[in-house]
C-alpha cells in the first residue's frame, strides 16, 4: 500500500528571471507554501541589434528551481505570475515540469511517485543540453536553425578536478555549461536532432541532452 507521501505528486518549477530578481522569487514562492529553492546565474540569448551594438546582447539571468506538491507549486506559479507580471513581455519565464523519484528530503523516500500521474496536455517541451565550456553557444546556433527563439546558458561544474563520474558514459569533470532550450512541441524533433548531428552528441564524451515535457508555463509568447 502507498503512503500518503508516495500518492502525492511532485512539480519542478523552473523560474528564469532578470538578474537580481531569483531570490525575490523565492521568498514569494515561500509565501506560498514552498519551503526553498536554489538559484543558479545564467545569460540569455536572444539577441537585440540595439544591444549587439552597445555590447549588452548576453543579458544576465537567474534561474529558480523548487521543488513542491503538484497543488503546492501550482498556487505558488499563480502567486508568482501574479506578483511579477510574467503577462508582460520580458517580465519572466516560468514552467513546470513533473518529477517522478524525489530524495533528499525530511519524508523522501526511493520510490516512483504517482506512477500514473495524469498530467495535462502541454504545447511546450524543455530541452536540457550539457556540454563542455565553450560549446553552449553552438548548440543555441544549432537549435535556432530549427526554429528555436532562444535559450538560457548556465555555467556549471562537474565532479571535481581529480575525480570524474560517469552519466550516460561522458565523463563529468569541472567547467561545463547547461543549456535550457523551451520549444514547442512540433519543432522539439528538429531542434534535438539538430543540436545531435551539430555537437555530435551521440558520440562519448560529447555531452548529453533529455527532454521533458512542461505541464504549465507562464511568460512565453
Amino acid at each position: 500500500m502507498k503512503t500518503s507521501f508516495e500518492s502525492k505528486k511532485f512539480e519542478l518549477l523552473c523560474v528564469i528571471v532578470n538578474f537580481g530578481c531569483g531570490s525575490k522569487i523565492i521568498k514569494c514562492a515561500k509565501q506560498h507554501g514552498i519551503t526553498g529553492g536554489t538559484i543558479f546565474l545564467g545569460k540569455g540569448t536572444n539577441k537585440n541589434p540595439i544591444l549587439e551594438f552597445l555590447e549588452l546582447s548576453e543579458i544576465r539571468r537567474e534561474i529558480v528551481l523548487m521543488a513542491a506538491e503538484k497543488s503546492t507549486a501550482y498556487t505558488a506559479l499563480e502567486g508568482i505570475n501574479k506578483k511579477f507580471g510574467f503577462v508582460k513581455p520580458n517580465h519572466g519565464i516560468a514552467i513546470s515540469t513533473s518529477i517522478m523519484n524525489i530524495f533528499g528530503t525530511k519524508s523522501s523516500t526511493s520510490k516512483n511517485i504517482a506512477e500514473s500521474r495524469g498530467v495535462e496536455s502541454s504545447m511546450y517541451n524543455l530541452i536540457f543540453v550539457v556540454v563542455d565550456r565553450g560549446k553552449a553557444e553552438l548548440a543555441v546556433e544549432a537549435a535556432n536553425k530549427a526554429g528555436s527563439r532562444g535559450a538560457t546558458i548556465i555555467n556549471t561544474r562537474g565532479s571535481g578536478i581529480h575525480e570524474t563520474s560517469k552519466l550516460f558514459a561522458m565523463e563529468i569533470e569541472p567547467e561545463k555549461e547547461i543549456v535550457l532550450i523551451i520549444s514547442q512541441k512540433d519543432l522539439t524533433e528538429s531542434i534535438a536532432a539538430s543540436i545531435r548531428d551539430h555537437l555530435e552528441i551521440d558520440k562519448p564524451g560529447n555531452g548529453v541532452m533529455f527532454i521533458q515535457e512542461v505541464n504549465k508555463t507562464y511568460g512565453l509568447y
